[in-house]
């Protein structure tokens, strides 16, 4: 009985349980029909696929790539371009019967379930390519919860009824995640292999395949013996399915050696440089050409596929490298050089060098010193010339440039003055050693006569970039005030800031912004954005013309003789040397190229003076100077960068229209006209010169020689008058709210108008106060 009762009563129990079975899947089928169609992410058909993330390349002059931009690593490829091994690799790991079912594969689901609970590791998938590419595009974020599944099998149904097989097959190898940043075959076998998915071997592609799985924990460079395994599985499954025999399978095992670094194609190894960082700097936070917002601009720039074309000469950034290179090295690269060239007639950015060279990335902590602050030196006072010229002051005009002189100034928070005791001066013109011999005083006063308000309005037009521009936030960049040592360098300005400036001068008064992007391709080619700038006039052509005459005395005669005297064509230039020598400076140009060099500690104001390595190779203590080093490596540059170019030189400034005046400064300097008297140079006034005074007959008292009659003169020895002179009202200094270029400075004929340092009359002048 009891052998009779087991069997029925084990029927019975089967048959309870399906009848219960059946009962819970009818009473429960209603909702979970409602539950999957209710889904408020099910749509009535599914959306497009959304565009591929897709690199950013840029280029130089030379259409070498200089930089990759990406967030993630995905390189779009069309199925045809991968190798049909590739491919028959790819759906044996992943889905063997792609090409049959309609998007879900419920034979397959059980066959993988089967194959990877026998097996010690998962060997088949058990979604088929259709439902991850479900996955990916149309659930990313969905709570794994039990209708996801559902989801996932009803989208994959829609899909397979709106896209072909090829399409679907080709959006999962653009978009399957291989590891280390690598979306896609393409990236894949860049990242793995060093080449090109077109390039990868029926085994190479089942290795990748193998990856697919779990990326991480497969990673062949973190975990070589988990993902070598992974490969034997693999290479099994090819052996199962007879894309290859069993001996060669074997012998793969065996030899075949597994990637165990990341790699990069040839010509798309890149690293950071000064230039790709700034670059980027640009491209998101200081331009819209990607975008009105920085998100959207950050969006195209790592996703969306760019060609970006630009201003850098591979040519022209090596030379400046070298040139930077002639700095003697000095411990822990206390002192460095920055290099600035621009193309004179466009503004283009050919060469930067921020310093010794990136050791990773300026966002990382280094510093690009292209791009930072320094005080200018005497460096500034070619644009005060600028400025001064464009106010109607001819280079033959003269000023008053004789030392000491005693200037207002700020220090620790508040007012005080300074005398300003260095610097070559005499009283002379502005085409002359006061510009050549970098005159302080005589800048100083220039400045004060042009009207410092007006210096400031001008060093902005000058050198405007996004860079450097009235109304610019402080933490941006520290804005250029009309301080009272303007002229000595006290304002702080960046290499880039000093080529902007002194590009006008070349350019013959044209600016143009400096500026990185000469054009933009989409990734279908068609271009997006192109660079067009007319420039603007900031500067007439005559008075640019005019402080250029004067600027090539300063490298032919002047403070950069020293060592560019033998320049080999034309070019016009400024020194300039900071307080303490804490920042060293040469600005200058040709019709070509406009650079800019500095040379400091860009960790603060360290005085460049007594360093055993400077001192070791030019002397003179170690004190470095504009003339010194950043002359040498502007002219090191410079000459190489003009090797095959034409000699060209900028047309001769107008002629002086009027005879020579004299340029001074209002309560600084007083007028007077000559009454009577001598006083050189200076004629005596028109309405003095009717009146004369004649002088008393002399008396001559009898002589004392005996037998002598004739008198004798005891009338002492006749003295030269005292030159007597008239005070003239002494004029106004020009308001700061006039801000127009052209408003004359305050200036006299020196032939007519005696001046002298109000607080310093001259002794031996007789004074007649002015006529009320």
């Amino acid at each position: 009985m009891h052998r009779i009762a087991w069997p029925l009563r084990f029927v019975a129990i089967i048959l309870a349980g399906a009848l219960l079975s059946t009962a819970v899947v009818l009473a429960i089928a209603p909702r979970l029909w409602h539950i999957a169609n209710a889904h408020q992410e099910l749509p009535v058909t599914l959306p497009e696929f959304q565009s591929l993330s897709q690199r950013s390349l840029v280029y130089d002059v030379a259409d070498n790539v200089i930089a990759v931009f990406e967030r993630e690593n995905q390189q779009p490829i069309k199925i045809d371009q991968v190798p049909s091994g590739v491919i028959d690799a790819l759906l044996a790991v992943e889905d063997s019967e792609f090409y049959f079912h309609h998007g879900v594969n419920l034979r397959g689901f059980l066959r993988a379930l089967l194959s990877n609970f026998a097996s010690d590791a998962p060997t088949q998938g058990a979604s088929t390519i259709t439902q991850q590419v479900v996955k990916n595009e149309f659930l990313a974020g969905l709570p794994r919860d039990g209708r996801y599944k559902a989801l996932q099998a009803h989208y994959a149904t829609m899909l397979e009824k709106e896209k072909s097989k090829d399409e679907i097959l080709e959006r999962y190898i653009n978009t399957v995640f291989f590891g280390n940043n690598a979306y896609g075959l393409q990236a894949a076998a860049e990242v793995y292999f060093g080449k090109s998915a077109s390039e990868l071997s029926m085994v190479e592609g089942a290795f990748l395949a193998g990856l697919v799985r779990s990326p991480s924990s497969l990673d062949p460079i973190t975990e070589p013996e988990v993902s070598q395994r992974r490969f034997e599985q693999v290479i099994n499954r090819l052996v199962d399915v007879e894309l290859m025999t069993p001996l060669r399978g074997e012998a793969l095992i065996a030899t075949w050696p597994i990637p165990d670094q990341v790699r990069s194609i040839a010509t798309l190894t890149t690293v950071p440089t000064y230039y790709t960082v700034a670059l980027r700097d640009y491209l998101l936070t200081k331009s819209n050409i990607l975008g009105a917002t920085e998100q959207e601009r950050a969006n195209l720039l790592y996703r969306g596929g760019l060609r970006i074309h630009t201003t850098l000469d591979p040519a022209l950034q090596l030379v400046a490298e070298s040139a930077r290179n002639i700095l003697p090295e000095t411990p822990a690269h206390q002192f460095d050089a920055a290099v600035v060239s621009l193309d004179t007639t466009t503004g283009a950015i050919r060469a930067m060098v921020g310093g010794s060279g990136l050791r990773s990335d300026v966002a990382a902590g280094e510093i690009n010193m292209a791009l930072v602050p320094r005080q200018t030196g005497s460096s500034i006072k070619a644009f005060i010339l600028a400025a001064a010229y464009q106010a109607g002051v001819q280079p033959n005009d003269e000023i008053n440039g004789v030392r000491p002189c005693t200037v207002p100034d700020f220090r620790d928070g508040r007012q005080t003055t300074k005398t300003v005791n260095s610097g070559y001066g005499v009283l002379g013109p502005f085409n002359g050693p006061n510009t050549w011999r970098s005159t302080d005083c005589g800048f100083v006063r220039l400045s004060y006569a042009v009207g410092l308000h007006r210096v400031v309005d001008s060093v902005y037009r000058l050198s405007h970039s996004t860079y450097f521009y009235q109304g610019q936030p402080e933490g941006e960049h520290e804005p250029f005030l009309p301080l009272g040592l303007t002229a000595t360098g006290n304002n702080a300005m960046s290499a880039m800031d000093m080529a902007a400036g002194m590009q006008t001068i070349t350019n013959q008064g044209l600016h143009h912004d400096p500026y990185y992007v000469e054009y933009i391709d989409g990734p279908d080619g068609a271009r997006s954005y192109t660079h067009a700038d007319p420039g603007t006039q900031v500067l007439d052509v005559g008075v640019a013309n005019a402080t250029v005459q004067t600027l090539k005395g300063v490298i032919r005669k002047g403070t950069g003789a020293r060592n560019l005297k033998n320049f080999s064509r034309p070019a016009a230039g400024k020194t300039g040397t900071q307080d303490d020598n804490t920042n060293a400076w040469f600005v200058g140009g040709t019709p070509q190229y406009t650079t800019a060099v500095w040379v400091g500690d860009p960790s603060g104001y360290t005085p460049m003076v007594g360093i055993p390595e400077f001192a070791a190779e030019m002397g003179r203590g170690g004190k470095v100077q504009g003339a010194d080093y950043p002359s040498r490596i502007w002219g090191a540059y410079m000459e190489a960068a003009h090797t095959f170019l034409p000699e060209l030189d900028w047309p001769d400034p107008p002629k002086n229209p009027r005879k020579s005046r004299r340029v001074y400064v209002p309560r600084e300097e007083c007028l007077a006209e000559l009454v009577s008297g001598d006083i050189p140079g200076i004629t005596i006034a028109e309405e003095y010169t009717t009146t004369t005074v004649a002088p008393p007959p002399p008396t001559e008292p009898p002589s004392t020689v005996v037998g002598d009659t004739t008198p004798i003169n005891t009338t002492p020895p006749a003295t030269a008058a005292r030159p007597v002179v008239e005070i003239l009202r002494n004029g106004t200094a020009v308001p700061p709210e006039v801000l127009d270029p052209r408003a004359p400075v305050p200036s006299i004929d020196p032939e007519k108008v005696f001046v002298y340092l109000c607080e310093k009359p001259p002794t031996d002048i007789d004074f007649i106060d002015e006529k009320p």
